[in-house]
């Protein structure tokens, strides 16, 4: 052990914690390592992949890729790490084009502990691509959403460190509102609508305001083109430098920039109107988003409405790790903590679970043959009361798990009383006497 920590230490002093804010999608310049992989090369280098504590730190990695479990944002739970234990949590979502997520993961500990923050896309076969990483004690990961997949977030701390976690992830658009005092609850057409009897489609979305309402630069960049067209009237395009689009503002009563001007989030492209063929209807903005290889894209997702913070109830601190068992005659293991998501296993009354994190309503647990999910906090009960009380009628092994290769802790004589605590298959949990437990087949 002492070995162990020697060159833990030496990879702690040369790998050491650097706080990280990045926004946009990941690039690997250069060929340059993350944070993870610089980790784990320094494990390999001093063949500590080759300990048992390293090689299952490395697993844990990659087993929290295919075994994570699925979150709606915004969302916010807490968490254990243990330090005599290799772990990394996956969390999967959904996110879209134009969404801009937040990940900011807080640590406590008795000793500062580095946490990795790597962000996954999953295509349609699962197969996983990096899109984003960072690390640091307490952070902050913001990134641009550049296609509309399955995201996977994993985190997972360095070795030998223990510590209690909060991991929040919630959602803004990646675009500022258009019409200034409007947002997307003022949007009245939307993308894809038939038009000139299903002849085309709408190209944008439509927000209603006052003629002379400001219509505003979304993104900072460019100012393209002013000028006008049949369809769009008095008309803007602004390239967004950020993503690589360009933005269209149509029926503008009048304008505010000329071509080549640069304009910031917020500065005033022109004013509402109804110019082209809006010249029939009221006042608005039409606001639509090109591409040069896909053309038009549906702007909802880059305005619309964030969804607020996360406002889960947290799990308290002193709960983590606590073995609970199943207090409900019909409870289910679920993917993610809600009551319509995938059930992962049903389990009896009275099975073992210990909590590994969570929230007050949903508790993450792990059962004793590793399995992971949510359970509602309503259907477990503390073990400390006892089940029933029986005396052994046959010698039996006492083990420090419910499996039956588990190491022994001792083998109890015939005669000896046990209280039934909890149960795990043909496994029950058993306390021989204050302060010791352990598992034993009955």
């Amino acid at each position: 052990m002492r070995f162990l920590l020697y060159f833990l230490t030496t990879i702690l002093l040369t790998t050491g914690p650097v706080a990280c804010t990045a926004v946009g999608p990941a690039t690997n310049i250069f060929g340059a390592a993350t944070p993870h992989e610089q980790y784990e090369r320094s494990l390999k280098t001093a063949d500590l992949d080759r300990t048992a504590l390293g090689s299952d730190w490395l697993a844990a990695a990659e087993r929290a890729l295919r075994d994570s479990l699925n979150i709606a944002m915004p969302y916010r739970e807490t968490g254990y790490f243990p330090a005599n234990r290799a772990t990394a949590i996956g969390y999967v979502l959904k996110a879209q084009r134009g969404d801009r997520l937040l990940i900011r993961v807080e640590t406590q500990g008795q000793r500062a502990a580095r946490v990795f923050i790597d962000v996954f896309e999953l295509d349609g076969k699962n197969r996983v691509t990096r899109a984003i990483s960072a690390q640091a004690d307490t952070a902050v990961l913001t990134w641009d959403v550049r296609r509309t997949r399955t995201h996977l977030i994993r985190i997972q701390p360095e070795l030998l460190r223990s510590g209690r976690y909060t991991i929040s992830v919630t959602r803004e658009p990646v675009l500022a509102f258009p019409v200034k005092g409007r947002d997307s609850r003022q949007i009245s057409s939307f993308f894809g609508v038939a038009r000139d009897g299903g002849r085309r489609r709408h190209e944008g979305i439509d927000i209603f305001a006052p003629k002379g309402t400001p219509a505003v630069a979304s993104a900072s960049g460019t100012i393209v083109n002013v000028g006008t067209n049949e369809l769009g009237g008095n008309v803007v395009f602004l390239n967004d430098d950020a993503h690589d689009q360009r933005l269209y503002y149509a029926h503008l009563d009048r304008w505010n920039v000329t071509t080549g001007q640069r304009v910031s989030p917020g500065d005033t492209i022109g004013f509402v109107g109804n110019t082209g063929n809006a010249r029939t209807t009221g006042p608005h903005l039409h606001f639509g988003i090109y591409t040069d290889g896909e053309g038009a894209l549906d702007p909802l997702p880059f305005v619309r409405l964030g969804r607020g913070p996360a406002r889960q109830s947290l799990l308290p601190a002193n709960r983590l790790g606590d073995s609970v068992r199943v207090s409900a005659k019909l409870t289910f293991v679920r993917l993610a903590p809600t009551t319509d998501s995938p059930i992962l296993r049903q389990l009896p009354l009275a099975t073992a679970l210990t909590i590994v994190g969570g929230t007050a309503d949903w508790l993450r647990v792990e059962l004793p043959d590793g399995l992971t999910g949510y359970v509602t906090s309503a259907s477990t009960e503390p073990v400390q009361k006892s089940i029933r009380r029986v005396a052994l009628t046959a010698p039996a092994d006492l083990r420090d798990a419910a499996d039956a290769r588990a190491a022994i802790v001792r083998t109890l004589p015939i005669g000896t009383s046990v209280d039934v605590l909890a149960a795990a298959g043909s496994f029950q949990l058993v306390r021989v006497k204050p302060g010791l437990l352990g598992w034993v087949a009955l």
